[in-house]
């Protein structure tokens, strides 16, 4: 990163991690036996020990980092709050994006070391629709915070990108916005609420045309879709392909 773009990032950074910090302490107590109940159907039991998590990967950027790419994911799910992690898409979802990106070095991007990963919301659950039992069950207090948390996210990450693709004019990279769970931005999904607002947040930034929308990583989703649609597009690339997927998609969700 250039020097404005580090510091850009690390601004950002310590923003993130001071709001983590204040949701845990405001809402931390209140949010455990909500997680711990929401896991209860489907889950085998795990320790709840971060129910509000920062992603302390973000720790290991440095300047000399090449960032070409800010990756969204959905929210921490059980690997990631685990107090020896504290990390994003560090379980199977996460292993098939480093996966991906290693086979296929056209997008000369090593997931663990040019990517910034972030979430929709820093809020912990199991599974991502465990979400619905802490609107379900948590009252006012936690529904309120679900939805303010997604609003921050994505005023705070448009905000990053457009920054980090401003500062690329004095020699850095303009890193592309992969925002990933598809399913979950559109019809009744649980992530509307950042969707409108990621969107908004942009207003008339070029940057906005570095946006791509695809399919989860989780059971490779992800890598199904994009050999499907190269099935129908074999004269594209597969960087031509991922982009032009991630254009398609972003139509439809951003209509």
């Amino acid at each position: 990163m250039t020097p404005s773009q580090f510091k850009i990032f690390s601004d950002f950074r310590s923003s993130f991690r001071s709001y983590c910090d204040e949701l845990s302490s405001a809402y931390g107590e209140d949010l455990k036996p909500l997680q711990v109940a929401a896991r209860l159907k489907d889950t085998p039991e795990y320790p709840i020990e971060t129910p509000v998590v920062y992603n302390t990967a973000l720790d290991e950027i440095t300047q000399e980092s090449e960032i070409r790419l800010i990756v969204i994911g959905d929210n921490p799910g059980k690997d990631e709050q685990r107090s020896y992690n504290q990390k994003y898409l560090v379980g199977q979802s996460g292993k098939i994006a480093a996966g991906f990106f290693l086979k296929n070095p056209e997008f000369q991007t090593d997931f663990r070391k040019n990517a910034i990963i972030l979430n929709k919301t820093p809020l912990h659950t199991a599974k991502t629709n465990h979400l619905k039992y802490l609107l379900k069950n948590g009252g006012e207090k936690i529904a309120k915070i679900i939805s303010e948390s997604q609003i921050y996210m994505a005023q705070k990450t448009a905000q990053l990108h457009k920054d980090l693709c401003a500062a690329a004019s004095e020699g850095g990279i303009a890193p592309e916005v992969w925002l990933v769970g598809y399913a979950e931005l559109k019809g009744k999904g649980l992530f509307l609420e950042y969707r409108d607002e990621l969107k908004k947040s942009y207003g008339e930034s070029q940057a906005w045309e570095k946006v791509f929308v695809f399919q989860h990583f989780s059971m490779n989703r992800f890598s199904i879709d994009l050999n499907n649609f190269m099935k129908s597009h074999a004269d594209f690339t597969i960087l031509e392909a991922a982009h032009e997927l991630g254009r398609i998609h972003k139509n439809e969700i951003f209509k």
